[in-house]
């Protein structure tokens, strides 16, 4: 199923407005900015550190003990190179005095304009809405994981403990319903807090568990190739895979698409740029850290059977409280991410309303009532209706298509370079006025091709394998 973004060259057009309206784009220091480097790094670690940390145990199995840690690092060097690249255009012409660019498509249209603005807006919004869906999809099937974990400590590991993730993904919906009434980016830096938080529960409870399943069992059956020709897998299915691991890995390190939106929250000074490449180096060294061990453990301990999600697949049965704990820490930080990921769509589609009908009283005016216990709170019927539209929508592809490992490798595979590598690195040629053909010049373009074709081949391979799943799945069983 397609979700169709209504007139989106129209909305994009009009929301590149905002950069040409002197009044809105001068009158930004009304805004107050409360951003430090402690809520960025926070912001980063919440949006990378998430669903694809569990699915890199099976990605390094397909790769081997060689390729798997290389292509790790590789990616996580390439995101961070690329952040940096793109903290110094969220001012422009200047890093540091330029205009604000508040949003990823304003930096493009700043820098580069034309044709490319369309484009990015279509690739922008597009990720943002399949990672919004595959956190729906990895949050029903953690919440399952917890169903299914006390039934095999009750009736034992063999136990036909089926249950179906539509249900526990509609509660999580109505989760995502209540919180989205929280009106922007800034007021949500409590809860990304306490989703980074959550994210090293369940990555360090991940690890610890592999760290001593080879304590216990010694290591699984592994190699320097990985998954096995013959043994383990097909020709056909190891090149799929291979192929397959490149996207999860990629979208392990998701997170420039709201990289700007981010730096839109810090104070100016220090200045933006700095702060966000401290900020980015941090959050990227972090997770890297925690991806290399969870990987590298996962692996050591599953060998080439590593599952495609090392808590949910039930590589591990015991303890199942603890399993079930860090199930739950899966839940709440996706909670959380999701409002990091989702809050850049509801400002694009609300902004671009209201300034379109600016005398619409539906889409402009703010019921104000008080919350027992919280206090007033402006009530918009526009953005209850706007906002619950857009995640029953998600919600609903979720329910169709909840294979995570297919998912998370579609989603990287289509975000990792348009967004990440593309145009930082030409925004980045246009800023600082680097020559065409020059050394600089050439390696970055060398850089962007390759991960061009390691995005291609990941998305090829997740689309071939979201068909497989899905001719024997059926979505709406046991709801």
């Amino acid at each position: 199923m397609q979700i169709e973004l209504p007139n989106m060259n129209s909305f994009i057009e009009e929301s590149l407005g905002r950069a040409q309206d002197q009044k809105n784009s001068e009158t930004d220091d009304q805004i107050e900015r409360t951003g430090t480097l402690l809520t960025a790094t926070s912001h980063i670690i919440t949006s990378v550190i998430g669903s694809g940390v569990l699915s890199l145990a099976w990605a390094i199995a397909q790769l081997g003990w060689i390729a798997g840690p290389a292509t790790l690092l590789a990616f996580a060097f390439i995101t961070w190179f690329c952040s940096a690249l793109l903290a110094d255009c969220y001012r422009s012409p200047d890093p540091i005095n330029g205009k604000r660019n508040h949003t990823y498509m304003d930096a493009v249209k700043a820098n580069l304009g034309g044709v490319k603005v369309q484009l990015c807006g279509l690739a922008q919004y597009v990720m943002l809405i399949g990672v919004t869906i595959a956190y729906i999809i990895t949050s029903g099937i953690s919440m399952v994981a917890v169903k299914r974990s006390n039934c095999f400590h009750k009736n034992g590991i063999h136990a036909e403990c089926y249950v179906s993730p539509s249900s526990y993904i509609l509660i999580f919906a109505c989760i995502q319903i209540v919180l989205s009434q929280i009106p922007n980016f800034h007021k949500i830096w409590g809860l990304s807090i306490i989703a980074a938080v959550m994210s090293f529960a369940y990555s360090l409870t991940a690890l610890g568990l592999s760290i001593a399943m080879v304590v216990e069992k010694g290591l699984g059956r592994s190699s320097l190739t990985g998954a096995t020709i013959g043994v383990d897998v097909s020709a056909s299915e190891k090149v799929w895979r291979v192929f397959q691991s490149f996207g999860n890995i990629a979208c392990a390190f998701t997170y420039s698409m709201v990289l700007i939106e981010i730096q839109d929250t810090l104070k100016s000074n220090p200045p933006e740029n700095k702060v966000m490449k401290k900020a980015s180096l941090i959050g990227v060294s972090i997770t890297t850290m925690f991806y290399m061990l969870c990987g590298v453990f996962g692996y050591a301990a599953f060998g080439n059977n590593a599952p495609g999600n090392m808590l949910t697949g039930f590589g591990f049965y015991n303890p199942f409280w603890l399993v079930d704990l860090a199930n739950i820490c899966i839940v709440i930080h996706l909670i959380g991410a999701y409002q990091v990921f989702s809050q850049p769509i509801f400002q694009f589609v609300e902004s671009t309303t209201q300034r379109k009908w600016p005398e619409n009283p539906f889409l402009n005016y703010e019921h104000t009532i008080t919350i027992p216990m919280i206090g007033p709170y402006r009530l918009s019927f526009f953005r209850l209706a706007c906002r619950t539209l857009y995640i029953a929508a998600t919600t609903f592809i979720a329910m169709i298509f909840p294979f995570f490992n297919d998912f998370i490798g579609l989603v990287g595979g289509i975000a990792f370079w348009p967004l990440t590598v593309y145009f930082p690195v030409e925004m980045y040629i246009k800023q600082a006025k680097i020559l065409r053909f020059s050394g600089p010049w050439f390696w970055l373009h060398l850089m962007s091709l390759i991960c061009f074709v390691a995005s291609v081949l990941a998305a090829g391979a997740s689309i071939q394998g979201l068909s497989h799943d899905f001719g024997n799945y059926h979505p709406f069983k046991n709801i």
